[in-house]
């Protein structure tokens, strides 16, 4: 295995680990019950549960289960039912490894989703819409992680979470398989039309949806930006921690991958698992036992373009202008890549003066890139954790997000933002080898409750997170996150967000080392 594999694939490691700490809390015997209601919905009345100020609907299908033929096929609409279905408990997470979801998950019939609505009956208007994709590297998450009321509530606006098929389940490729390598895109379609026809009965605008999601979430949200097939679904779009320019030889950030590409990953997988020289390989492959999938399966996945759904790279469909032409709120963390160079030296595989050429080579491999990489960024005795994080940081997050947003910019209104506690709460209990800063996933707690856990934040930090929720809501609602009680947020400046300092800069000042990537290419 090549030094670059090995420390991707702790980085994806790491990814799994933090995500432990959404994994839902354990329910307590003293919970309060709550009351049901119920709405009526196309396929049969669902029946949710009232809390405090808000209703949630759990485990709604928006998808037949993908099992026997329908696996890897594209969604198909669920069987409607009879009777009223209990909406008060969430569904299984889509088939995954152990991590974000505690022993993983070998369920196929998990195309659902979750709705949050605020207390209210019949609003003088329809409250907007926002659909959250979650990250997880395309390979694990659950909609059931993301706890939406705050953001419900606060915003006056209806929330829905989205449950997609992950890994080899959702992006496989073979020769002659319609929908090859974007089956999981195809879901996220799939609950977008569920929205559009069902959300108006929870109190939503169904004309004003706004796709948003984090990390492969985020860049799920730039495939539908570049899918024709998700013309008319979305309104607006908000992309944190998943820039469109995403590309394979920047590992740690979200990115596709040629049919080709992909075909080849497939016809490995269908050899691994003893298919690839069956007479029919895709009815060989749909007998295979999911937990066996898993484990075959690549660490990384990436969704498939040169497709039907992805005609092109999302890349190369922005920069030509060819996407849909709607609002985007878009973002980093300011230390993306802390979190990653943190598990790899906890791994073993310090990072010193030493060895510093030889990790930087290891994912650079043009001698002439590694060598400006290690002029660019020094490591000292004591810094290399740190300027680590940065390289990966730089590379894969803050200077794509930046490029992503002038390409977008071009054509529709874009408000760029970075996240910058530098105290945000720990996602674990592990004590890093150096202080993380905001790195990768950090912003999460202040939009939601991680697992249906409180959140751990000072004063301080619920007001910034007040101060967030405020500005995605606001700009969900009328495509400009700028209200009366919040620092004004120019089209043209970054806002930082952090506790002490919620203020815009000019694009035009220079941040992290952009400048430089931008030369190197």
């Amino acid at each position: 295995m090549s030094m670059h594999r090995v420390l991707t694939t702790l980085g994806c490691v790491l990814t799994a680990v933090l995500a432990t700490a959404w994994s839902p809390a354990p329910p307590t015997e003293s919970a309060a019950p709550v009351a049901a209601t119920t709405v009526r919905t196309h396929d049969g009345p669902v029946r949710g549960a009232a809390h405090d100020g808000y209703r949630t609907f759990e485990g709604i299908p928006y998808a037949a289960s993908p099992v026997g033929r329908l696996r890897w096929a594209p969604p198909h609409r669920p069987a409607p039912w009879s009777g009223v279905r209990d909406a008060t408990k969430p569904a299984s997470a889509c088939p995954q490894p152990a991590g974000e979801v505690p022993g993983g998950s070998t369920d196929e019939d998990c195309l659902h989703l979750n709705v949050t609505t605020p207390d209210g009956v019949g609003p003088a208007r329809p409250r907007p819409v926002i659909v959250w994709l979650h990250g997880g590297g395309f390979t694990t998450g659950a909609g059931t992680s993301y706890d939406a009321h705050r953001m419900a509530t606060r915003g006056d606006a209806v929330v829905v979470t989205v449950n997609y098929r992950l890994g080899a389940l959702g992006f496989l490729a073979h020769s002659g398989l319609p929908g090859s390598g974007t089956f999981g895109l195809a879901d996220q379609q799939a609950a977008l039309r569920w929205v559009r026809a069902e959300i108006g009965a929870f109190g939503g605008d169904p004309h004003n949806v706004t796709l948003a999601g984090e990390s492969a979430g985020g860049y799920s949200v730039c495939t539908q930006l570049a899918s024709p097939a998700a013309a008319g679904l979305f309104n607006r779009a908000i992309i944190e921690s998943g820039p469109c320019t995403g590309r394979p030889d920047r590992p740690f950030a979200p990115s596709s991958v040629p049919l080709s590409t992909a075909r080849t990953a497939g016809a490995d997988l269908a050899a691994k698992v003893g298919c690839g020289s069956a007479r029919d390989v895709l009815a060989c492959l749909r007998r295979v036992n999911v937990s066996r999938l898993l484990a075959a399966q690549d660490t990384d996945q990436q969704p498939t373009h040169t497709t039907p759904l992805l005609p092109s790279d999302p890349a190369a469909a922005i920069t030509a202008g060819r996407f849909h032409h709607v609002p985007v709120l878009i973002g980093n963390n300011h230390d993306e890549g802390n979190g990653w160079a943190a598990g790899i030296i906890q791994a073993g595989h310090p990072v010193t003066p030493d060895t510093w050429p030889d990790v930087v080579a290891s994912f650079f491999p043009s001698p002439g890139q590694a060598k400006a990489i290690v002029r660019e960024y020094p490591v000292h005795r004591t810094d290399g954790g740190p300027v680590f994080g940065a390289v990966i940081g730089d590379a894969n997050f803050a200077c794509p997000t930046a490029r992503t947003d002038g390409l977008l910019a071009a054509h529709v209104p874009v408000w760029r933002y970075e996240f910058a506690d530098k105290h945000a709460p720990p996602l674990t209990s592990d004590t890093p080898p150096f202080p993380l800063g905001a790195p990768h996933a950090r912003e999460l707690p202040y939009l939601f409750d991680l697992g249906g856990r409180p959140r751990d934040l000072t004063a301080a930090q619920h007001r910034l997170a007040d101060t967030m929720i405020d500005y995605w809501t606001r700009f969900a609602r009328t495509a400009n996150p700028n209200g009366p009680s919040s620092p004004h947020w120019s089209r043209h400046t970054v806002l930082t967000l952090a506790p002490d300092h919620i203020a815009p800069t000019p694009t035009a000042q220079p941040r992290h080392h952009c400048t430089f990537w931008n030369t190197l290419g």
